[in-house]
């Protein structure tokens, strides 16, 4: 991937690059503006669902998961540096109507008392979709990590996306998921915990290579 490093250093607090994937430390509102545009953009934003007092994830440190969720206008503006996108939570942002809803569903009881699924608002065309996976059946380095293969399966949508941004990348799993592809990737996180974390995930990743075999159903 060619792309340069001199504007997005400007205003980040930091820049690693890992193989195929540059990550950047820093606020996506100051980083956007130095991107190019990409083939996709694939993200998680938090969208303020009282993440510090929910008792399935007090595990976790409580970093300002409560703030104010990004703005329309933030989502609008990540979107917009991807032909395609997939916006994980984009049921909480005032988004366009969409043909393909990917959803995620949790396999949890019926009186889970938390969310069942969750659901992807995209600019895609197609019938909607879900991938079945138990929101236990994996360890998390965020609160609000998705799992590998649920990031596999919707980049599995995108066969022409090369490089794909992650605007939110919060502990990497969008990064992950892209390189073990063969894709390129561009992710970035504020918090320096979970950007320290995505680099390593994403280095490891990058030394095992492609092990997703298939794609979307």
């Amino acid at each position: 991937m060619q792309i340069d490093l001199t504007p997005i250093q400007a205003v980040a607090q930091r820049v690693e690059v890992i193989g195929r994937a540059v990550l950047v430390q820093g606020d996506c509102r100051d980083i956007l503006p130095t991107l190019p545009k990409v083939d996709a953009v694939v993200t998680d934003p938090p969208y303020g669902i009282g993440i510090a007092a929910n008792p399935v994830r007090q595990k976790h440190e409580k970093l300002n998961w409560d703030a104010a969720p990004p703005s329309d206008e933030l989502i609008a503006e990540c979107i917009a540096k991807g032909g395609a996108a997939i916006v994980w939570g984009g049921n909480y942002f005032s988004l366009p109507p969409t043909q393909r809803v990917l959803v995620w569903d949790k396999l949890q009881p019926a009186d889970f008392s938390l969310a069942m699924i969750e659901m992807a608002w995209t600019n895609l065309t197609g019938p909607a979709k879900m991938h079945r996976e138990s929101v236990t059946s994996y360890d998390k380095s965020h609160p609000t990590q998705k799992p590998d293969r649920l990031m596999k399966w919707c980049i599995g949508f995108l066969p022409d996306a090369q490089t794909i941004l992650d605007p939110f990348m919060g502990s990497g799993t969008t990064g992950v998921a892209a390189v073990q592809m063969g894709r390129d990737f561009i992710g970035v996180e504020r918090e320096p915990k979970y950007f320290d974390i995505a680099c390593r995930r994403i280095e490891q990743a990058q030394r095992q290579g492609d092990l997703f075999i298939g794609g979307a159903a």
